[in-house]
């Protein structure tokens, strides 16, 4: 699900080959407000669900502690356990819940826009498929890593003016 016009996927999970051909992915878009001290480390993406015949895009704003919860939920769902991601109540929402076979359900909850849930269920992952979703996540982090600093409660600054 990744492509050439700079759209990065932080997550792509989908069917092994040969099946239902399900999958959902989180594409990161860009930054939010380029420039601007309070937006700048924003990313502004879209949840991508498909499963034929629907195909659903949600969009979502994420914040640099997004990023640093995924990286948590991907350690819950590796030992197996069921996880929620982006739990604030502003954006969709992602329950993942494995099942211990190589299958998981993940639902999209759009709480905060329209209410709608959609539950994919995804058979036969890759082996190796939480690797992969690491290895997006430090590609994300490279591409869109931190630049501003909150020196204190409501007080940002560039990291260059910080760090050097």
């Amino acid at each position: 699900m990744d492509s050439t016009d700079g759209v990065i996927d932080l997550i792509h999970l989908a069917d092994g080959q040969g099946t239902g051909g399900h999958g959902v992915a989180v594409r990161v878009l860009g930054r939010s407000q380029p420039g601007v001290l309070f937006g700048h480390d924003f990313l502004e993406c879209e949840i991508v669900v498909a499963a034929e015949p629907l195909d659903a895009v949600f969009p979502v704003t994420l914040l640099p502690e997004d990023l640093e919860d995924w990286e948590d939920t991907l350690a819950a769902l590796e030992s197996g356990r069921s996880a929620l991601w982006l739990d604030s109540g502003r954006t969709p929402s992602l329950t993942l819940e494995p099942d211990g076979h190589g299958r998981m359900s993940v639902s999209v909850h759009d709480g905060p826009a329209s209410g709608v849930t959609v539950t994919v269920p995804l058979s036969a992952l890759p082996t190796g498929w939480a690797d992969e979703q690491r290895a997006l996540l430090a590609r994300v982090r490279d591409a869109y890593h931190q630049e501003v600093a909150e020196t204190s409660p409501g007080t940002y600054v560039w990291r260059r003016t910080v760090d050097t």
